[in-house]
């Protein structure tokens, strides 16, 4: 198993947004991401498909 695992920082440097989008994004839901101990996590599997949804509503 080695799927990789982004924090909020990491995310926001992926997809090239600011912490506060990346944070809110999340929380509105419209990121896949969990929360461990207050934190977001979130899988790089569900945001590779997460993009690729993003990219079939063009």
């Amino acid at each position: 198993m080695s799927e990789e695992i982004f924090t909020l920082k990491e995310l926001a440097e992926y997809l090239k947004l600011t912490e506060k989008t990346a944070y809110r994004l999340a929380a509105e839901k419209k990121l896949p991401g969990f929360k461990v101990g207050g934190s977001w996590r979130f899988k790089s599997e569900d945001l590779e498909a997460w993009i690729q949804e993003q990219k079939d509503k063009e």
